[in-house]
């Protein structure tokens, strides 16, 4: 049941990314073109989306002490930001601007075959397989070892 939930959950958010025009990458670089043709919809997107989520989660939380299929909610808590997290951020933002796709869009545009999604698809998911098996290059930041 957890994975009928999880794909209908996908479902509706490629469908989200569609009907707002999210998975035309020329859409999301014209957001990131502030001095030119500066498209501000991505950002009502976004707001739309926390609008929507951020009172489902604080209501969910509070009417349950355990979620619906794990034994505690994993709602991320960490508010330090370290190399690491600057890093895979900047790389990121990079990857975003030059291809106007992140992870979701891109994904959502690969069966309409959107300009550029056979090629950024592929180098997207090369690069999770290269971050997952790469040693942390900052952990010796973290033990203290130089």
């Amino acid at each position: 049941m957890k994975q009928v939930f999880a794909l209908l959950s996908g479902l509706i958010f490629g469908l989200g990314l569609i009907i707002s025009g999210m998975s035309d990458p020329a859409k999301v670089l014209n957001f990131l073109d502030v001095f030119g043709t500066w498209d501000p919809s991505l950002a009502f997107v976004m707001g739309g989306a926390i609008a929507v989520t951020a009172p489902g989660f604080a209501l969910l939380r509070r009417k349950r002490a355990t979620p619906f299929y794990d034994t505690k909610f994993r709602i991320p808590d960490r508010s330090d930001i370290d190399p690491k997290l600057m890093t895979g951020s900047g790389i990121f933002g990079v990857g975003w601007g030059l291809g106007g796709f992140c992870p979701g869009p891109a994904l959502t545009a690969l069966p309409i075959a959107a300009t550029g999604t056979l090629i950024f698809v592929p180098f997207m998911l090369i690069g999770m397989w290269f971050a997952q098996r790469t040693p942390d290059p900052f952990s010796t930041l973290k033990t203290g070892e130089a």
